[in-house]
């Protein structure tokens, strides 16, 4: 922090101690219960990854002038995107013309700059300090390497297609935990009873409940998004997830993963939001991660994503379709003398 602010023109300076100060002030609004409001429809959207630039180093923090840059690029890049198809472009002989992918319309990376404590974050991992996650250990890698080459085909059925495919939990890790964004329909729903937090996830309509106080399942009990036990730390809720199940991982976690989880409403606009992955099964460290929670204008609306998806049945009979034909190949290359 002292090293960022001592690059902050004087200019702005003031203007960063003030909303320091502001934030240290703070005070959330309180439930009946006493526990601080987290409801609401939050974002986590942002143009802050998740792992920092290897260039970047232990650098922490943006200048005003890198970030008010990056604002600009990402805005420019949609600008750019919107604009008119060129109806005239010529297309060579024989090719089909490109569809592309989504509008950026249509997507939600975030524009900006995720801003925590005055910081202009360069990544959402603060610890290590390198704001990487930390490496697979060695004897891991190399045995899911060995699993891999054995393992059936991703179209053999649909139990081998992401799930995010099959619209049963989120792409990349939308629902978690971690809860992080994606390249689009990053709003949450917050909520509260004084037994349960419940957070509804736009993407593919995750609902994770969060029970407050209590024990933990078995452990033979495993559960989508894992089994979520909360806690009040002052103004912070604090949530410990174990139990997860094998067919849903982050960056290749095992199942006795644990992740915690810490909400802390810092501002009428923000909810800062923490996370530790603690799996020494698979990393060579934990590492932990943050950013921040905006409230949403608009209203969570249905992500019509049903499960097995429509797709599903032509994805796999075209793979069928080719396992005929390379057989069909197969057996006239073995006929010939």
């Amino acid at each position: 922090m002292d090293t960022w602010l001592r690059s902050v023109p004087l200019g702005c300076m003031a203007l960063v101690v003030s909303a320091l100060t502001l934030a240290a002030d703070y005070k959330a609004p309180r439930l009946p219960d006493g526990t601080p409001d987290l409801q609401g429809v939050w974002t986590n959207s942002t143009a802050t990854p998740l792992e920092r630039a290897p260039e970047l180093g232990n650098r922490r923090g943006f200048s005003p002038a890198e970030a008010a840059a990056i604002q600009k690029e990402a805005l420019a890049r949609v600008a750019e995107d919107a604009r008119p198809s060129d109806p005239n472009k010529k297309i060579e002989a024989g090719a089909l013309p490109p569809v592309g992918n989504y509008n950026l319309f249509w997507t939600d990376r975030g524009m900006s700059v995720q801003v925590i404590d005055g910081e202009s974050r360069t990544s959402m991992i603060i610890d290590p300090p390198n704001g990487r996650i930390p490496p697979i250990r060695p004897e891991v890698a190399k045995e899911r390497a060995a699993s891999r080459v054995t393992t059936t085909s991703s179209a053999d059925g649909p139990e081998q297609r992401a799930l995010g495919e099959r619209c049963l939990l989120s792409f990349g890790s939308s629902g978690g935990p971690p809860m992080l964004p994606t390249m689009y329909n990053s709003y949450y729903q917050f909520i509260q009873t004084p037994q349960t937090v419940t957070i509804l996830v736009e993407m593919v309509h995750d609902a994770r409940v969060i029970r407050i106080g209590g024990k933990h399942l078995p452990k033979s009990v495993s559960k989508w998004m894992g089994d979520s036990i909360g806690h009040w730390e002052g103004d912070t809720l604090v949530v410990e997830t174990t139990n997860f199940r094998p067919d849903q991982t982050f960056r290749g976690t095992s199942v006795n993963a644990v992740v915690t989880e810490r909400f802390t409403r810092t501002a009428t606009n923000q909810i800062v939001y923490r996370f530790t992955v603690d799996d020494p099964e698979t990393f060579a460290g934990p590492f932990t991660g943050e950013l921040a929670f905006t409230p949403s204008t608009g209203n969570i609306y249905e992500y019509a994503c049903h499960e097995g998806n429509y797709a599903l049945p032509g994805i796999l009979a075209a793979e069928r379709e080719k396992e005929k034909a390379d057989a069909a190949a197969e057996s006239v290359a073995k006929a010939k003398p």
